[in-house]
């Protein structure tokens, strides 16, 4: 009988853990020919979590949990339950039931069908405000264009993965990590499973608009150097326009003589190069934010307490003893 583990990050999951798993173990109980295993992994809570995710594990064996020393993010906990589990497939679910459960048997047929993995993919985003969705379907289609990795719109985390496919992904131990372009990258072969946008209907929200602009902007960032190539050509240009500029001025001062410039010429030609630098600059320094966190070599997470008899020693990106 092949195991299925389900990871399950969780950050402040109180109010929904316990539907949570009493709405998937009736999807799972449903299987006879495969044994499922619940990973949480509690992001450094600050509510009741860790203890619903105890008393889960008290009552059910198949529930194992980590607890993480603070918040270190989605992306750090998703990692950890892929590091830990040890089944032949992973399922990566949320916990507020914005994944429906209910898709876990045509993931299973899509991957019994021959499919490395099987994710899912929304075709609608009802419930979300017109804002949101707007910058999602940018950012989608941003980050295709400038990227060689090429992620399904409305690509989200909910699917099931192979072993060899996990394998690969935690192969990849950057700490500034964007799942869904990790996924794409390494390849393997993927069905995509449609579903309509399902609302939240207990807890809160986790994400802001800022904290998915950053989501955004560092997913772009870890995938592409285009940006990077946008300052260089827009530098060239400039510098050409300047030399054609310069040229043009001089040929009119010989021609009909000194001609004061204006004064509303100057100020813009200052506020756009001086708007042109300050971009540059910080573009320039997403980059060197990235070397900066890859260089200093800390674990992606600190492990703190886990019902796990075995677990692994955590990883770092060059096997350094971690903090346990």
């Amino acid at each position: 009988m092949k195991r299925i583990d389900i990871v399950v990050p969780c950050y402040n999951e109180q109010e929904v853990l316990e539907t949570f798993y009493n709405e998937t173990s009736k999807v799972t109980s449903t299987f006879d020919h495969y044994s499922f295993r619940f990973l949480f992994v509690d992001d450094g809570s600050r509510d009741q979590t860790i203890v619903i995710m105890k008393q889960l594990a008290r009552e059910h064996d198949e529930v194992k949990y980590l607890s993480f020393s603070r918040n270190f993010g989605k992306e750090a906990a998703m990692y950890a339950g892929l590091f830990y589990s040890s089944g032949d497939y992973v399922i990566i679910m949320d916990a507020d039931l914005q994944h429906p459960p209910a898709m876990i048997p045509a993931m299973i047929a899509g991957i019994e069908e021959g499919y490395d993995c099987c994710a899912a993919r929304r075709v609608s985003r009802e419930g979300e405000s017109r804002l949101r969705s707007l910058f999602s379907q940018a950012f989608y289609r941003l980050s295709n264009r400038m990227t060689d990795v090429q992620m399904p719109q409305n690509a989200v985390d909910f699917r099931i993965m192979s072993r060899d496919m996990v394998d690969s992904i935690l192969a990849l131990a950057e700490v500034e990590r964007f799942s869904k372009g990790i996924f794409a990258w390494v390849g393997f072969e993927t069905k995509w499973l449609p579903y309509e946008n399902v609302e939240r209907t207990l807890g809160t929200t986790k994400w802001s608009f800022w904290k998915l602009f950053k989501y955004a902007l560092g997913g772009i960032t870890s995938f592409s150097i285009t940006p990077l190539r946008f300052v260089s050509g827009m530098g060239f240009f400039i510098f050409l326009f300047a030399c054609l500029y310069i040229a043009a001025t001089l040929i009119q001062t010989l021609i009909f003589g000194v001609d004061v410039p204006g004064y509303v010429t100057t100020l813009c030609a200052v506020l756009f190069l001086g708007g042109i630098v300050e971009l540059s600059i910080g573009i320039l320094g997403e980059y060197v934010a990235h070397i900066y966190m890859e260089a200093k070599d800390r674990p992606i997470f600190i492990l703190r307490q886990t019902n796990l008899t075995k677990h692994k020693e955590e990883p770092t990106q060059h096997d350094s003893e971690p903090d346990v």
